[in-house]
Order: structure tokens, then sequence, then C-alpha cells
């Protein structure tokens, strides 16, 4: 298995997250990824290589260009503001609400930042553009190897995507790195393609951007939305819109389930998508669902990585994997290395 990594993602290290009304050390932290790339190259898992570099136009097929735009130039406008701020990372503090207006972009820095971010808990830095763009790239190239002829490819990237919507970051997520994965398979003729969100949270931004479309299917795994971030999506009545009505499929979980009870719904899952007759699958490969995850609250064990692994591969389909949630930090390169064992 071809594995793009994501040489610049450390670029990006948040120092402080709101969490329960104080500030707190960020969970999603550089460390994510090295250890996973040192689990991989301890078991000699397949190459590990770097990503070719795509157009942001490429971006663009998923993402506003004046979302991109303020993302690409916001650590400039946060130091305009005043120098003294290269040393404090961007968090929102302001938002338009429910009946605020998103047509017109304000003028004032803060009023843009919180018509892009949904939340406290996702520090902008000087190095997020640097880190999530070459993500993209990571993402890019792994679609591009299994249109190539590969089995299965790994994008090993952070920050993760899987919040990001069309127009807005949050969730550690700035570029929803499985939805430009989906688009460019679908860009380069496949005519149906399909996500799988295994990650503990729901992944609201690949939703939002796919729901009124028939040509992708997302099938999501996940805490229950009632009482599980992100909050506002993810319930299992939420099947599509439009033409793309009956290709969202949710499948809130309560806290503490264990694997028997998860894997019965990969299986409902898996079932979906080939009942939909995807040509290839994205999975967005959270491990946030292991016991000790410090903010999550399923209960799958090392181990059950491993048949995850190997259900997912028996579906048959060329695959994009893609790294996004797990912040039990030191168990995250097992736990993902396990399941890329098993798929290979």
């Amino acid at each position: 298995m071809q594995t793009f990594y994501n040489t610049h993602h450390a670029a990006h290290a948040g120092q402080f997250e709101m969490f329960r009304g104080a500030l707190v050390p960020c969970f999603e932290v550089p460390a994510r990824a090295d250890l996973v790339l040192a689990e991989l190259q301890s078991r000699k898992l397949g190459v590990v290589l770097e990503p070719q570099a795509f157009d942001n136009s490429t971006l663009a097929r998923i993402h506003s260009p004046r979302y991109l735009d303020f993302l690409q130039s916001a650590w400039t406008q946060w130091l305009a503001l005043d120098p003294d701020n290269a040393s404090r990372d961007v968090l929102p503090s302001v938002w338009p609400g429910a009946d605020g207006r998103s047509d017109l972009e304000p003028t004032n820095f803060s009023a843009r930042l919180g018509l892009y971010c949904f939340d406290a808990g996702t520090p902008l830095t000087a190095g997020t553009w640097q880190a999530a763009r070459n993500g993209a790239d990571c993402a890019l190239s792994a679609a591009a190897s299994v249109l190539g002829g590969q089995r299965a490819a790994f994008a090993l990237t952070r920050p993760p995507g899987h919040h990001a919507g069309a127009g807005y970051f949050g969730g550690y997520c700035f570029i929803n790195n499985a939805a430009l994965a989906a688009q460019y398979l679908r860009d380069q003729g496949l005519d149906r393609v399909a996500v799988l969100d295994v990650d503990y949270h729901h992944g609201n931004g690949t939703q939002s951007i796919f729901y009124e479309r028939a040509d992708v299917f997302f099938a999501s795994i996940h805490g229950d939305p009632r009482t599980e971030y992100p909050f506002y999506l993810g319930h299992a009545d939420e099947r599509g819109a439009g033409t793309g009505l009956g290709a969202n499929l949710n499948l809130p979980l309560a806290r503490g389930v264990d694997y028997a009870t998860w894997s019965q719904a990969l299986d409902t899952a898996l079932s979906a998508i080939t009942r939909y007759g995807a040509q290839a699958l994205v999975l967005s490969l959270g491990v946030d669902t292991f016991a000790q995850d410090p903010i999550s609250g399923f209960k799958l064990h090392s181990d059950d990585y491993l048949r995850m692994g190997e259900r997912i591969a028996r579906l048959g389909l060329p695959t994009v994997i893609v790294f996004e949630g797990g912040y039990a930090v030191e168990a995250v390169g097992v736990n993902a290395a396990n399941v890329l064992q098993a798929f290979a």
C-alpha cells in the first residue's frame, strides 16, 4: 500500500483550544501523525511517498473560493491587527447565528473568522494553511494512485478534514480531504463513489458537501449527536435531499458500545454501499473509537481495528484511506496501522 505523508503537518500545532469553558492544551497534536508513520515503518507496511502538487482549482471543486481565500490569508490578516499576535493562535469569539447573514463578508476580521468557523476549539496558526494545503495534496495523490491501479492508498495527514464544509472550518478540520478524494474520483470518470466515515464524531462537513447529490454515497458510524460533538448533524433521519435522497446513511450509536455492537453498524453501512453500486470507496479513518480516547465514548480495543480493516477490505473496492481523528495519542499509531495491515 502506498502512503502519502504530509511532511508539513507539524507546521500546524495549536497551543490551546476552548473546552468546557477553559483554554486547554490541544488534543489534536503533531505526534498523532508521527506515531502512525513510525508504526507503518516498523511493520514495513508499504512505501511512504511525497504527494504530488495539485492546483488550487482542484480544492475549489469542494470548497468555495472566498473560503479558500480567507483560509490562505487569515494569518497575515491576524498579524496586521497587531504584530504581537504572532505569539497567539486565532480563535473566533463571535458567530452569525441562525438568523445572521452569510452572503455578505464582513470587513472586520473577527466577524469574518466567525463566518468561516463554527467552534472555538479549532485554533488557526501560522502554519495551518501550509499543513492543510499539503494534506489536500496527500488525499488527492492517494486518489490518483487508486485510479492508477493501486488497490488502496493512504493519506497520512493532519489536521484532519471531515468536519470542514464547503465554506467553513471547525472540529480541528480546515480542508475536507475525504471529500476532495471522492470528488477527484468522480472528476476522473467514476460514476459512483462511496465515503465511509468511521470516526467517533460525525463527518458533518462531508455530509453537507454531498447531501443533495446522488453520485457520492455517504455513510457514517458515530456517537449520537444528541450528546456528542458536533451535535447538530448526524441523526438517522438525515437521508439526503433532492437528487441525493437516499444517498446519505447515518448510524448513530450510544456512548459505551463495544465492537460487537459497532460492527453490526459497519455491516449495515457496507451492505448499503454494495447496494448503491459504488465503484470506489473513500474511508475516513478516525481511531477515536478507541476505549481510552479522551474525548470520545466507544469501547473498541486495538485488536478490533484488525477486524475492522479485514471487514472493510472484503467490500472489494479500490479504496482511498484518509487519516482523521484519534486522540489517545500513544495508541493512535498501533490502531491505525492495525486497520491498514488487516486491509492489506
